[in-house]
């Protein structure tokens, strides 16, 4: 049985940009041991990684959100960015200033 959509999208994003994923699993690895030691190449990474994922994000739900879609689609985005946060929990924290 095939993998739902947003799972395909999710590992075809993960094994075209390989490379870029694997660096940021590092950081991201070393930033929850060590937050302030590694703001900063968590961000730089983080940003990248954060623009990807939109940018697949948009792939997978762009023709969906016109019209009567656009509820589903926004669920699918929600999926979508739900399979990321699983690899990467901190995801979100990525631009955030600690002080």
């Amino acid at each position: 049985m095939s993998a739902v959509k947003y799972k395909q999208y999710f590992q075809m994003m993960i094994e075209q940009n390989k490379v870029l994923f694997a660096e940021f699993a590092k950081a991201h690895e070393q930033y929850q041991a060590d937050p302030s030691k590694h703001e900063q190449e968590f961000n730089q990474l983080g940003s990248q990684v954060t623009e990807e994922v939109r940018n697949w994000d948009r792939r997978l739900c762009s023709a969906m959100g016109r019209g009567q879609f656009s509820q589903y689609s926004q669920n699918l985005s929600e999926k979508f960015w739900g399979e990321i946060r699983k690899l990467f929990p901190l995801i979100d924290q990525v631009g955030v200033i600690k002080k």
